[in-house]
């Protein structure tokens, strides 16, 4: 009896921090899904979807589902005219812009979604300007299209998402070249 309230009251909790378990199972909970909301991405709803399903074909311990009824969105996503941010309030929970600025000046949408997503995941900024590095943004150059995350960006998540992790919310931007990074 005692460890069925403590059950339930650990989901409850799960819950009201926004995370969702897949199924009731102990093997089922492994994997976190991660509902997004791409309602506010005006012509770059297919972009985010991209982003979403490159994550989803190289992590297991977390997932990225278009938000469907009768579930919460733990991340929404917008377009705008301004540089790509990310601004997390927990792990796997926040929201992100697709900005327009990036994508004009020529950067590979579906490596800015999928960057994006990668804050969302746990992942800072990694200004390398390598373009095998996902989380290197903007340093890369605009001729980069490695929309893919490294072996050590996946491990970094598929960690995140391995433990009850929580971590500190954050904002990060896509800056451009020229612009210092944020602190």
């Amino acid at each position: 009896m005692l460890r069925h309230r403590w059950a339930t009251a650990l989901i409850a909790v799960l819950a009201i921090a926004g995370i969702q378990l897949a199924g009731a199972t102990p093997a089922a909970a492994a994997t976190r899904i991660l509902y997004y909301d791409a309602g506010q991405a005006q012509e770059f709803v297919a972009v985010v979807n991209q982003g979403a399903q490159i994550w989803n074909a190289r992590v297991t311990n977390v997932q990225l589902r278009a938000l469907t009824a009768g579930h919460t969105a733990n991340i929404r996503v917008y377009a705008d005219n301004g540089w790509p941010r990310t601004y997390t309030t927990s792990l796997g929970n926040g929201r992100w812009y697709m900005g327009r600025q990036a994508v004009n000046q020529g950067y590979y949408p579906p490596r800015i979604a999928a960057h994006e997503f990668g804050h969302i995941l746990g992942l800072p900024d990694r200004r390398t300007g390598l373009c095998a590095d996902l989380m290197s943004g903007s340093s890369a150059p605009v001729s980069c299209t490695n929309a893919n995350p490294n072996s050590q960006e996946t491990s970094a998540v598929e960690s995140n998402f391995r433990s009850a992790l929580v971590k500190s919310p954050r904002s990060y931007v896509w800056q451009g070249p020229a612009v210092q990074p944020a602190a």
